[in-house]
Parts: C-alpha cells; structure tokens; sequence
C-alpha cells in the first residue's frame, strides 16, 4: 500500500510536469508570434534569426514607435513598407543586437538614447587637417578621440580606416591620453612630432601596432623608420614641446562628455551606440540624410 507521502510525490511529479507541458507550449507560442510579427517586412528577412532572437526583437518591434515621427508601432511601419530609411537601419541595428542576446528593453533603451542624439546641441572641435583623412568639405566629419595604448581603440581602428575610404567622409584623429596608461603621454607627442614632418598616420598605425612596447626607445625607432630625426623627437619629448597641445585636446573632449575610449563624434554628435562597422555605417548613412533634411529625417 503507499504512504501519504508517496501519493503527495507523484501528485508532485505530476503537477511538475503540466508546468513543464504549459511552459513548452508557451515558449512555442511566444515563439509563432514573434515570428508571425516578423514576417511581411518588406525588405528585411529577419528569419535566420534564432527564435529567442526573434522573440526580444518582436517585441521591440510591438513596443517601439516609427524612429522617424510617424504615429506608429515601429512593426506597422515597416510591415506598411513606406518607412523612412532611418527607421530600416534603426530595425536592422536592434536584429543585429537581438542576435547578440540583448534583451528587448535594453535594445529599446539604446536605440532611444541614440535617436534623441540627433536634436542634441552639437560640439564644435578645433580641427587639425594634418590629423584627418578625408575631404575637408566632406558632409561627414567623424572625431575619434582615442588612446595609442587603449586595445579597444586599436581594435576600432581598421573600422576608422575603413570608414575613411567612404566618399563624403572625413575622420579625423584626436588624442586623449589617459593616466592609467604610462606611455600615452610620450606615444601622443610622437604622433604630433611626425604630424609636423607630414607622417601622421604612419606614426600612428606604428604606435597602434606596437601599443604593448612603446617604450622611449621604441617610440624613437619608429620615427627612425619612418626616416624622422629620432633625436629631435626625444629632445621635443624631453622639454615637454607637445603636452600643452595633448592637454588642450584632451580637455576639448572632456568638454564634450567624452568619458571612455574611443569615443566617437559625428559632425559634432557623440555616438552613443557601441563602436563596429555596423553601427559606424548606419550613423554615417543617418547623419547625411539628417543633413540631407535640414535637421529632420527625409521620408523615403
């Protein structure tokens, strides 16, 4: 005969199990729907997508408004097939988060916080021609203030160079050296120093190479590489000649809130998106049409 007990177990057991059952077929049903939400999009194809993907997507699609002002769900927009091109990258970048397993509300907070960006006062930056790559009547200027021994910085930097070659871009390179880093100091006025000689960007691309070894005496062999007088540069590094222009810039972006590096502006606009080539193409294909449109997005 069984116990108490053994009876409560298996009606235990099998409670667990209807739970179980609900939850499985919830989670499928969830899952349907984001699909079904995500289907009929007229040119986005969001179906490779794995289904957890899908579902934080759906609902920022279902809970976020059309990014270019129209009084709809950003889902009825799009499945309208009419909505502005703003609003198909902005859907793109949070696929492209979704994929990277953010959940709804936090793609829905970033997306915001960089729509609003746009109406924001923008910064005014004194530029150095020496320092960009570009035309100087580009549409596009992109600041990047950077670090030569931040990795983050070097690892955005074949994503600076790529957006460089795009036509109406110009990107120019602004010091920040931070205090963690002891040789930020000596590898910034090294920059500048082959700046005044006409060599900028190959310093830079050797200091960025070489970020774990810049050592006085390394710093010197690239400018000897680079056919500079190393000894020039170490007595402009011994008086200091670079560190009021290295301050000053430093305190520019300071100004400007920049709080971390890279830290990236777009004619004035901080990026507040995290740094990659998606993100970096979309802000640049946003800000023309911004300019395109006088300070307002321009409908398709």
């Amino acid at each position: 005969m069984r116990s108490f007990t053994s009876l409560e177990g298996v009606a235990t057991t099998r409670r667990v199990k209807r739970l179980a059952m609900i939850c499985v077929w919830g989670c499928a049903f969830a899952a349907l729907a984001g699909e079904r939400v995500l289907e009929g999009l007229p040119g986005l194809d969001f179906s490779k997508l794995g289904a957890p993907a899908q579902k934080e997507l759906a609902t920022v699609f279902t809970d976020e408004f059309d990014y270019c002002g129209r009084p709809l769900t950003l889902a009825a927009s799009l499945k309208k097939g009419d909505s502005c091109r703003h609003t198909k990258r902005m859907a793109s970048l949070a696929a492209s988060y979704a994929n990277e397993g953010q959940p709804a509300q936090e793609i829905i907070n970033q997306l915001a916080k960089y729509n609003t960006s746009f109406n924001h006062k923008r910064n005014t930056f004194k530029i150095d021609e020496r320092t960009c790559k570009g035309a100087k009547d580009a549409k596009v200027t992109v600041v990047e203030f950077a670090d030569f021994e931040c990795p983050y910085c070097n690892a955005a930097r074949p994503m600076m160079s790529e957006l460089a070659k795009r036509p109406g871009v110009r990107v120019c390179y602004a010091a920040f050296p931070l205090s963690a880093h002891p040789n930020s100091v000596p590898a910034g006025q090294a920059a500048l120093f082959a700046r005044d000689a006409g060599k900028f960007w190959q310093m830079h691309d050797l200091l960025f190479e070489n970020q774990m070894g810049l050592s006085e005496a390394a710093i010197k062999g690239f400018a000897k590489q680079l056919g500079l007088d190393a000894d020039a540069l170490g007595k402009a590094m011994a008086a200091g000649k670079y560190k009021d222009e290295l301050e000053a810039t430093k305190e520019a972006g300071k100004n400007a809130g920049v709080d971390s590096t890279p830290s990236v502006y777009v004619n004035g606009r901080k990026l507040t998106l995290g740094i990659s080539m998606d993100s970096l193409s979309a802000t640049v294909d946003d800000e023309l049409d911004w300019v395109q449109g006088s300070g307002a997005w321009a409908s398709n």
